[in-house]
Formats: structure tokens, sequence, C-alpha cells
């Protein structure tokens, strides 16, 4: 059954790199061409503390490249490096039991989602809002790819497309971040009554929601001050199944 013909109860849109996955967005870049690893992380770094745009971001990124990282080499760096946190597939996968439309909505690469789906990596996600920096054939008539996010703010615009797609109010809506670069998305939902999880929640997140005086509802997994290093080791040991419950229970969808 289609996306447009499935009936879904809530939504629950969710970024990706360090937030249900320990990798970052440019991390098959950095396998492909090893040489950029620093300058990557820089830039990362840059766009999700909110000291420049995504766009910036990609087009700094764009000039640095040597060549396309083929659909072989994004393979390769599947083959050797594709993580998620503990069970994040089987919480995707419980969603979709239950009627929950799960989204990826994110600034990691369409072509990174299109060899995970492929390889069998990831379950079948019903929408994946991403950038299109890093595509391969057939993104543009996969209609799981409609919604691309080419600056932080379109996340918000994604989740507000699908939430319409389906005819949801914003209060069957859960929206999970970890960075300052989820900022925009958080204050949009805020606004909208959904509920704010901060998954790995860096300080850039934290500084970002005190400034704005949005409230986050739940914190998952770790949480980070500023200037403290991320803990890999302890990130995976947080199983992504407890947040089943919360979700079911925000949502009220017990009763069914």
């Amino acid at each position: 059954m289609g996306r447009s013909e499935r009936k879904y109860r809530a939504v629950v849109s969710s970024d990706w790199s360090e937030c249900l996955s320990p990798n970052g967005p440019f991390d098959p870049i950095a396998y492909t061409f090893p040489q950029l690893k620093s300058g990557l992380h820089t830039i990362f770094r840059q766009y999700t503390g909110n000291e420049i745009t995504l766009t910036e971001a990609t087009s700094r990124i764009s000039a640095m490249l040597p060549g396309e990282v083929t659909m072989d080499q994004m393979d390769a760096y599947h083959d050797a490096r594709f993580q998620t946190y503990p069970r994040v597939p089987d919480l995707i996968e419980w969603c979709l039991s239950r009627d929950i439309l799960f989204v990826l909505n994110t600034t990691g690469t369409q072509g990174y989602f299109q060899r995970a789906i492929a390889k069998g990596l990831l379950p079948g996600v019903p929408m994946i809002c991403a950038n299109p920096m890093i595509r391969f054939p057939g993104a543009s008539d996969d209609p799981r790819f409609e919604n691309t996010v080419l600056e932080i703010s379109d996340k918000a615009t994604c989740t507000q497309a699908v939430l319409q797609s389906v005819n949801l109010p914003s209060k069957k809506l859960v929206v999970v971040g970890d960075s300052g670069g989820d900022g925009p998305h958080f204050e949009w939902a805020a606004g909208q009554g959904a509920f704010l999880v901060a998954s790995m929640c860096k300080d850039s997140l934290a500084r970002y929601c005190g400034s704005k005086g949005i409230e986050i509802s739940a914190r998952f997994g770790l949480a980070y001050g500023p200037g403290e290093k991320r803990d890999i080791d302890r990130e995976m040991n947080v199983d992504f199944m407890d947040l089943a419950d919360l979700i079911e229970q925000t949502l009220n969808l017990e009763g069914g």
C-alpha cells in the first residue's frame, strides 16, 4: 500500500546523523577522500552549530571534492562503516507496525539512503527528506525522496508537508534531533505543539532552544555539556527501543 493510501495515526520526524546513527552526514566523503576529513569535520560543526548555512556548507564541500562519490564508493563505505545506534531499525519497524509514519529528516545525502536501503541496511522507510548533494539514478523518480533538505529550515517545511499529506494534526507529531542544526525544526514544532525529543543532545541544541525559549519535551540517551566530547562507546549502549513506550504514551495511541 502506498503512502498516500495508508491511514497513519501519527508521525515521527527524526534527524539521522549522530541522532539515530553515530555517523556523520559527510562520513562517506571522508571515507572516499580521507585527505578531506579535517575540513569536513570543521564544516559539519559550523553548520550544526548555526555558524554557517547548510547551503554554504555544501557549497564549500563541493569546491573541495576532487571528484564525485560514485555508487560503488558509497557501497564500499556502507560495507565498512554503516552503523545505527542499537535497535534503531527495530524502532522504525515498530513505528510502521503501529501505523506511525517514520520520516528521516536529515541533512545527510539522498545517495547515502538510496544505497543503504538497496543493500538492506535499513527498513523500507516511507519518506526520506535529505540533501541531494550526492544522489544516484532513480532518486528523482522515487516518491520517498519527493521532499529535499537544501537548508536546515527545510526540515520544518518537509515535516509540515508530510503532516498535510497524511491529514494529521501536529499534536500527533514527535520531532527528534540532536544538534543546533535541528534548532529551527524544534522551533517550528514547538510553535505547533508537537513533542520534542533531544536524542544524544549536543550543547548546540540546548543553547539554541534556551535562546529561543523552546522547551525540550524529553531527552534521550546522552546529553553533552559545553565543550564535552562525544562518548561513542556509551552512546552505543543506548537501546533505541526504549523510545517506543515514550512515543506511544506521548501520542496517546495505547487504545488504538
